[in-house]
């Protein structure tokens, strides 16, 4: 299954219709890995590989079951896989001899339960329960939770359980595995089923070139930061004191998409240190932590312990011009709150404004009410499209087509990514500062039309996050051209470059155009559609004030359906 030149053949995912797609799948990830990340493997680690690929069909493909299920430890009487060319014990068996599997005599209570049926396990455990006042009658998790206080967390299988006790087997090698899964996919939370197990050929991806410039990792060292930082977030979600994993967590990394993921870890560990009662602790976590939300989070802590002058003193010093109007909104409520407790003026919030909007009554025909009201507003003059968040998004995707694809480091680990992973974080913008701005720079000359126009013909059905092909089409594309002014996209998308978090939803549900105004007249309107009950999001309400201040006509359009008495 492998090809002689792995390095000039670009990976292609397995076709479903054979029953080992599967095992294909994993061999693309293994060779892609070994391919582009070989010089942070060992040597023990690489003749490991050599190994797997050495090994039968039928071996390879029961040991890529075994690595993709839930655990380390399995019962060979229950591995049962009729696709495999040889019976399951003669692929075992091969496993075995390689030492890919180890008989595991001693098993935790916990896997014990997950292994075994209450129907084997009652006769096992029947007189300890007894002698213990229980009937045999127990449920499963009630016998657990009784042996649990009697018997040592490892049982040996050979003494309770002596028909199966070289029925159980252990996989060593999952940490290499695991390795190799952050490697190809950059982080831990995607598990093997996300690819092992998925038909990727419905999708095409655009083709990043690969350098070992442009690899998330070029250091064993920093797969292995990650590694610790993985471990540390499984604990808290675990409920771990955070005064225990505190010492834990690496220490900052020069590495940046590795560092934004220890900016989000403290931002989590010091929630934790602050709902287990270790405020200071939170305090120290959160003032070392650069994420986005940390500081917030550091204010609000020491506005509810009334260390207001420490509160003050941050706050103040806080440029409101780096801030998302998220949180520039957050910032002056907890100005002004604040304010009063120091003896200092009280901030002015500058006054939201009142959004346009009208009513309108139609007929419930059942539709969603955002297609009622572009139906209602149609005319063959005055087009009316139900486009949400995909028209400025596919716009600006289109424009920057080869930013977003750009090879940065840490922003592509595989040739399946829907788009780069750093895409929400804080560096996104200024890693790519420079080909962003030349791109801003075809709004100006003009050019900026034939660029998103030959990039919808050239990218057609690409996966791109900004990019929705089952909205955007040509005539939309080239009526928003001639009504949108140039000036118009600019502020827009700078926007939504100013946090692609927060500003890639929030947009009105309808776009009207009026191609056949004259210039400069209004040419475009867009429209947010709020049903019966329905009101402005936070982050609407954003989107519409913003608009208010550039200029850009949009309204909000309340309906009523008839016969209805609200």
């Amino acid at each position: 299954m492998n090809t002689p030149d792995r390095q000039d053949s670009r990976p292609q995912a397995a076709d479903l219709t054979n029953p080992l797609y599967y095992l294909e799948n994993m061999e693309t990830v293994v060779n892609w890995v070994d391919d582009h990340h070989g010089d942070l493997l060992t040597a023990d680690e690489r003749r490991r590989l050599a190994d797997f690929r050495l090994l039968s069909v039928s071996a390879r493909a029961l040991l890529t079951r075994m690595i993709m299920r839930t655990g380390e430890l399995f019962r060979a009487d229950k591995l049962s896989y009729p696709e495999l060319p040889e019976p399951e014990p003669v692929a075992l068996a091969e496993l075995a001899a390689g030492g890919w599997v180890q008989t595991a005599d001693l098993v935790r209570l916990d896997d014990l339960f997950r292994l075994f049926t209450l129907a084997e396990l009652r006769p096992a455990f029947a007189a300890t329960l007894s002698d213990l006042g229980y009937t045999r009658t127990l449920p499963k998790a009630g016998m657990k939770a009784v042996l649990a206080g009697q018997l040592d967390d490892a049982i040996r299988l050979s003494d309770w359980l002596p028909a199966h006790h070289d029925n159980v087997v252990h996989l060593p090698h999952m940490p290499l595995f695991d390795r190799i899964r952050l490697m190809f996919f950059g982080n831990l939370r995607q598990n093997w089923s996300d690819f092992v197990l998925v038909e990727l050929g419905y999708q095409q991806y655009e083709q990043v070139p690969f350098t070992p410039e442009s690899r998330a990792f070029q250091h064993r060292e920093e797969v292995d930061c990650y590694l610790v930082m993985h471990q540390c977030r499984e604990q808290l979600d675990e409920g771990v004191p955070a005064a225990d994993l505190w010492p834990q967590v690496p220490a900052p990394t020069e590495n940046t998409w590795l560092a934004s993921r220890r900016d989000r870890l403290l931002l989590e560990l010091g929630r934790q240190a602050e709902r287990q009662g270790e405020r200071e602790l939170a305090l120290e976590v959160l003032a070392q932590s650069t994420h986005r939300e940390a500081r917030l989070k550091q204010l609000r802590l020491l506005e509810r312990m009334k260390r207001f002058d420490d509160a003050w003193a941050i706050a103040r010093d806080w440029h409101t011009t780096e801030l998302s109007d998220a949180e520039a909104q957050g910032l002056a409520r907890i100005l002004k709150r604040v304010a009063r407790k120091v003896g200092q003026p009280v901030p002015e919030l500058p006054a939201e404004p009142a959004p346009d909007d009208f009513l309108l009554t139609l007929p419930h025909t059942g539709v969603p009410v955002e297609v009622a009201v572009q139906q209602h507003l149609w005319q063959d003059h005055q087009p009316v499209f139900y486009v949400e968040n995909t028209l400025i998004n596919g716009l600006f995707g289109l424009l920057c087509w080869d930013v977003v694809f750009a090879p940065v480091p840490g922003a592509f680990f595989h040739p399946f990514h829907m788009g780069p992973v750093d895409l929400t974080r804080e560096d996104f913008v200024p890693r790519r500062r420079e080909p962003l701005e030349e791109c801003f720079a075809h709004l100006e000359d003009g050019d900026y039309g034939d660029i998103i126009l030959a990039n919808y013909r050239r990218k057609q059905g690409l996966a791109n996050p900004f990019v929705n092909w089952l909205v955007v089409n040509e005539d939309l594309l080239e009526l928003a051209l001639d009504c949108i002014p140039a000036d118009h996209l600019e502020v827009l998308f700078r926007r939504l470059l100013h946090n692609l978090k927060e500003h890639r939803s929030g947009f009105p549900d309808l776009i009207r155009f009026l191609p056949h105004e004259a210039a400069p007249a209004r040419r475009y309107e867009m429209i947010e559609v709020k049903g019966p009950g329905d009101r402005l999001q936070d982050h609407q309400r954003r989107w519409l004030a913003f608009f208010h201040h550039q200029g850009i006509a949009a309204r909000v359009c309340y309906v009523r359906w008839q016969g209805d008495g609200t």
